[in-house]
């Protein structure tokens, strides 16, 4: 059997934090528990709170009374520090993207790699799934989700196909959704082509970019100052709202002033270019090929 979920960049991740022993952090993303389990070897007492609305993720908990496992979107970051009584916390990690777990599992349909039904949920309980954004929503909107999501070039042919066969009987599985769009997957480069349009319908089923945005503006209100902010993106559009987060404080790359003309940034960048794997991590964990590493400090 596979491991759970490889975590990437976990050496340099974990030292981005600086941790401080008796200090609070969070894993936003804790999946197989590899960055969670790093951080509590590295803690000397604290504390740490652990997110992930991925029910199958409770399967790998780890027995220390130092972590508090949360099963919940992390866009409720604030909320749910708050009900534990925390204010502010010493440093926050999020791994982004999909664990590497979800992507082996058949049944969890974020694989074209494998037959099973056209699903995509991070949450198992949420109703919306990718089956159902290609069989209900509008061919403009199917448009824009792989225009936006995708980058897909020919994403107005590929709506149109969608709309089409949806019409005869319903697209519930990837085999039957790959039969579809068959005719406009360019042979060159099919994987790309596939992944491209995967990536779009997962995004939009599980709302990722507005999760993402929530997520970072949070952040400011409660990390310390001195506090380490470390993400690991996968893929431009979250790459780059965590870019301009860092940057200047908001997702849209903006940067307020005050009411002397000063500029407002809440957070410096620790390390001015990403941190990418090694050719070695690459060669054994394929899925570490896009990765970018970025850490941020709270002024």
């Amino acid at each position: 059997m596979s491991e759970y979920h490889v975590p990437v960049l976990l050496d340099a991740s974990v030292d981005g934090l600086a941790l401080k022993p008796g200090g609070v952090y969070v894993d936003v993303t804790f999946g197989g528990g590899g960055h969670s389990r790093k951080i509590l070897d590295k803690l000397e007492g604290g504390k740490l709170l652990a997110f992930d609305q991925d029910e199958d993720a409770r399967r790998n908990l780890i027995e220390d009374e130092r972590l508090i496992f949360v099963q919940h979107n992390f866009r409720f970051l604030k909320n749910f520090l708050r009900y534990h009584g925390i204010e502010k916390v010493d440093g926050i990690l999020a791994d982004l993207g999909v664990s590497s777990h979800e992507f082996d599992e058949a049944d969890r349909g974020f694989s074209f790699r494998f037959e099973g039904k056209l699903d995509m949920r991070m949450n198992q309980t949420a109703e919306k799934n990718a089956s159902s954004v290609v069989n209900e929503y509008e061919e403009n909107e199917l448009i824009r989700i792989f225009r936006t999501y995708g980058e897909v070039k020919n994403a107005r042919r590929l709506a149109s196909l969608l709309v089409n066969a949806r019409a005869l009987e319903p697209i519930n599985t990837i085999s039957q959704f790959l039969k579809v769009i068959e005719p406009c997957v360019p042979t060159k480069i099919e994987k790309k082509y596939l992944a491209q349009v995967f990536q779009a319908l997962r995004i939009e089923v599980n709302r990722e970019m507005d999760v993402l945005k929530d997520f970072l503006e949070a952040i400011p209100e409660v990390l310390n100052p001195g506090g380490r902010f470390v993400a690991i993106t996968y893929h431009s559009l979250e790459d780059r709202m965590v870019k301009n987060f860092v940057k200047s404080g908001k997702v849209e790359g903006t940067i307020e002033k005050d009411l002397y003309g000063n500029y407002e940034v809440p957070m410096k960048a620790v390390n001015r270019k990403p941190i990418v794997p090694d050719e070695n991590e690459i060669n054994e964990n394929p899925r570490a090929r896009s990765a970018k590493l970025r850490i941020a400090e709270r002024i």
